[in-house]
């Protein structure tokens, strides 16, 4: 069993929560009774996602893509209904062209997209949702190893995540109130992980609920804000 002090009328929300690391998240939260508002792209993955969250906790879903202002505005209305908000957990993440270009040869306009998302996106709904930030409210950025290791062909999505995880930390120290956290999840057997070797066979990383219970360490506990490894965090 979960400890009760993850529910007792907790609200989260947590984007790019249809599948992969969101929803495996997103599942034993809303088991420990929280509240949930949750994203993705596609409705039908979404709503799958809702259909099963809802059998435990109240979950809204609403579907667009993350770098949408007005998507942006229909989450932080979501929250504003509630009224507060506990945790945002900024998942939702895109890796660009698969296979992956070396730097000479990406496309611009597609990583100023990816930048859109990965970068920009999480502290645009930091701006907006800041105002129903509790005092002990919990951020989780989700980061990468790409941000700090210079493997070729993730110039992209590693520079990316690498702007993140500095707006990340500045963040934390201008804001002593809230405990804001970058999470790396490690290898793990998702979609995204997938395009990133399109056509290898990638049955040997784990699944994202071995991540899992490192996060939820990070949402319960009173650890400092800073940069974590998933499966380091004593649970």
């Amino acid at each position: 069993m979960m400890s009760s002090s993850l529910s007792t009328d907790r609200i989260g929300l947590i984007t790019g929560a249809s599948r992969g690391l969101g929803l495996a998240l997103a599942r034993e939260l809303a088991r420990a009774g929280w509240r949930l508002i949750i994203d993705a792209r596609t409705a039908g993955e979404l709503e799958q996602a809702r259909a099963e969250l809802a059998r435990w906790s109240e979950v809204v879903a609403i579907t667009g893509d993350v770098s949408d202002p007005e998507h942006q505005q229909a989450l932080t209305s979501a929250v504003a209904r509630w009224g507060k908000l506990d945790l945002l957990v900024n998942n939702a993440s895109i890796l660009g062209p698969s296979p992956q270009p070396f730097l000479r040869e990406y496309p611009l306009e597609v990583l100023e997209l990816v930048y859109r998302v990965n970068t920009f996106s999480p502290l645009a709904l930091i701006q907006r949702v800041q105002r129903y930030l509790s005092s002990s409210a919990c951020i989780i950025n989700i980061t990468s190893d790409a941000a700090r290791e210079p493997y070729p062909g993730w110039g992209g999505y590693g520079s990316s995540k690498a702007a993140l995880e500095q707006l990340t930390v500045i963040l934390a120290a201008e804001q002593p109130q809230w405990r804001v956290y970058l999470v790396d999840p490690g290898d793990m057997r998702t979609r995204l992980h997938q395009e990133a070797f399109p056509g290898e066979d990638i049955s040997d990383r784990p699944p994202p609920e071995v991540s899992v219970p490192g996060l939820l360490a990070l949402i319960k506990g009173n650890y400092p804000s800073g940069r974590y490894l998933a499966r380091e965090v004593k649970v």
